[in-house]
């Protein structure tokens, strides 16, 4: 993988994010779905796409903390409980949190699930567009989630924009928690 196919399908990945388009990148485990969490045009064809219920919401991933905030209710959070998800982030574990955000992201719920990344792809895509993307495993209903490029054009086709990397290797996708109670509500 040549650096300017690397830069090239980066510049278009973060283009494509500004004009509400849905992108693949690669994450921790898998080639992740994104789009701009504030555009209700975007996670309405990222669901489409994947053939995803609204009501199941869905996953925030950022380059920090901050990016979140807008997103969350963090005057809701106990010291222990930021300090519980900072001692895994940047990191794969997931945490849900009580949510600010629009129902396109929450669906169903009144919390929200979000992680900062270290994948430096994710820290990257995020920084440079100014906020989370939406994150759900690349893949078509019924299919294996994507975990390189050649699986991310195989599903989705050649002219998909996905930003040529790979993945942090993990097997599993993220683990999730609920922040509030510590409960596992997905093994990593």
């Amino acid at each position: 993988m040549s650096s300017d196919s690397v830069s090239g399908s980066f510049k278009r990945c973060v283009e494509q994010l500004r004009e509400n388009a849905v992108i693949a990148y690669p994450t921790e485990a898998v080639f992740g779905l994104g789009c701009d969490p504030d555009s209700e045009q975007a996670v309405m064809a990222l669901l489409a796409l994947k053939k995803r219920p609204a009501e199941k919401g869905l996953i925030l991933i950022a380059a920090s903390y901050q990016q979140l905030i807008p997103y969350i209710r963090d005057e809701e959070l106990t010291v222990e409980q930021r300090d519980r998800m900072f001692s895994h982030w940047p990191g794969p574990v997931t945490f849900v949190v009580p949510s600010s955000a629009p129902r396109w992201l929450t669906g169903k719920f009144d919390s929200l699930a979000v992680r900062v990344s270290d994948h430096p792809d994710v820290q990257k895509l995020c920084t440079t567009f100014g906020k989370p993307l939406v994150s759900t495993s690349a893949n078509l209903s019924g299919q294996e989630p994507c975990r390189n490029v050649e699986e991310v054009i195989s599903q989705f086709g050649a002219d998909f924009p996905v930003l040529q990397g790979i993945t942090g290797g993990r097997n599993n996708p993220s683990e999730i928690r609920n922040v509030i109670t510590g409960e596992l509500i997905r093994q990593g």
